[in-house]
């Protein structure tokens, strides 16, 4: 599962694993699990067959099953690299297709044609409105609900919507689908999705569970912001900071959310900020990430939640005008020029300029001699210069540098 840009494109693209026969003849069990739960809520299918195993029933069940969803399907069959493949190809128009798409990817042959098939059934990117060019705030604000199995995200789902909306039981994995649900906070129109539960890739189970989590990784991409719902009782883990890296990873808004703080919090006043700099200190990699704290369970702390992704959502909006950009970037130059490289003593890095191109993330372009001098490092040290000068305190920032 990875997030692909193809020209103006930008989707998921989900590999959902080999088919398996079973001895006693469930095969139609598996079949249905793969399409009705993997295909539900994809755009496109590609249905892949090998052409050295040649058409075999299982094609047809899939073909059979793909028919029902109303879904645009290509099919394409691989391992197709000489004149012999390409005639014993021919088996699979069986299927009813009219044109199946004959490509080797261990060669790389005709993945261009399948990519732009593709595409070409995606809806075409949609150019932001007059009023969202003026104000990237402006439209509804995208807010996903993630975190481990049990730690009480529906029943947050239904704190902040003030009525009971998801079923909430002790049971773990009570969710199983993602549900978008619109509705309005202090006049700021918000799509909240509840999702299910995340849960370590061996310990994920084939069937409804696997797909569920192919759809919260699915809900992280299509949010602007992201709850992290996380259990006081066991404060962050391991796990919690792998859902985290997948907001990080896609450059996605989080909030750290610390539920069933009521069980808990023993009256140490202090508690909150031991608390926090746990938390913080597991997402080493998110330091600037805002932390909350709830009692899903009784209402507490929803406002403080809300009023943060608020908040969060105008830091993200934020544009920073072409010329303080340059100013501190000669600011940042003259406290700390960048570092000789390591094997190309003889060359050293050169910024001539830093624009911001873009919102939800911030996003800096700077113009540069060569892309690779830039170390990791002076990176860190260039984007932290931009935190402190136009306090981006809680946002994942993005810095990208174009040979100039």
């Amino acid at each position: 599962m990875c997030e692909v840009w193809w020209d103006d494109y930008r989707f998921i693209l989900i590999d959902t694993g080999g088919l398996e026969t079973k001895p006693e003849g469930h095969i139609n069990e598996r079949v249905q699990e793969q399409a009705e739960m993997a295909v539900s809520d994809a755009d496109v299918v590609v249905f892949m067959t090998d052409v050295t195993d040649g058409l075999t029933p299982t094609d047809h069940l899939v073909v059979d099953r793909l028919r029902r969803t109303f879904k645009p399907v290509i099919l394409t069959v691989n391992k197709v690299d000489n004149e012999s493949r390409e005639l014993s190809a021919a088996e699979f128009y069986q299927l009813g297709f009219d044109d199946p798409l004959l490509i080797s990817a261990y060669h790389n042959l005709g993945v261009y044609q399948l990519m732009e098939r593709i595409c070409a059934l995606l809806p075409y990117p949609e150019e932001p409105t007059e009023e969202e060019a003026e104000d990237p705030a402006a439209g509804a604000l995208n807010l996903a609900i993630v975190g481990r199995t049990n730690v009480g995200k529906s029943m947050m789902l239904n704190s902040i919507l003030g009525e009971e909306r998801s079923i909430v039981s002790p049971e773990a994995g009570t969710t199983r689908d993602a549900l978008d649900t619109a509705f309005s906070y202090d006049g700021n129109d918000v799509v909240l999705v509840d999702t299910a539960g995340i849960r370590r890739r061996g310990q994920v189970q084939r069937g409804i569970e696997q797909y569920s989590v192919i759809r919260a990784v699915n809900a992280v991409s299509r949010s602007d912001i992201t709850l992290l719902v996380t259990d006081a009782t066991e404060m962050a883990t391991a796990q919690d900071a792998h859902i985290a890296g997948l907001a990080w990873d896609m450059c996605r808004g989080l909030v750290v959310v610390v539920n069933k703080w009521d069980l808990a919090r023993d009256g140490d006043r202090y508690a909150q900020h031991r608390a926090e700099a746990r938390v913080k200190t597991r997402l080493h990699f998110m330091p600037y990430v805002p932390v909350c704290f709830t009692s899903a369970l009784h209402g507490q702390g929803i406002n403080v939640v809300m009023r943060t992704v608020l908040e969060l959502r105008q830091e993200r909006s934020r544009f920073v005008p072409a010329r303080e950009l340059q100013y501190m970037l000669a600011d940042a130059l003259a406290s700390h020029t960048p570092p000789p490289v390591k094997r190309r003593p003889r060359e050293r890095l050169f910024i001539s300029r830093v624009r911001q191109v873009g919102v939800n993330p911030p996003t800096f372009l700077f113009t540069v001699n060569s892309p690779d001098l830039v170390h990791f490092s002076y990176q860190r040290y260039l984007e932290n210069r931009i935190r402190d000068t136009f306090g981006f305190d809680r946002t994942h920032l993005r810095l990208v540098f174009k040979r100039q």
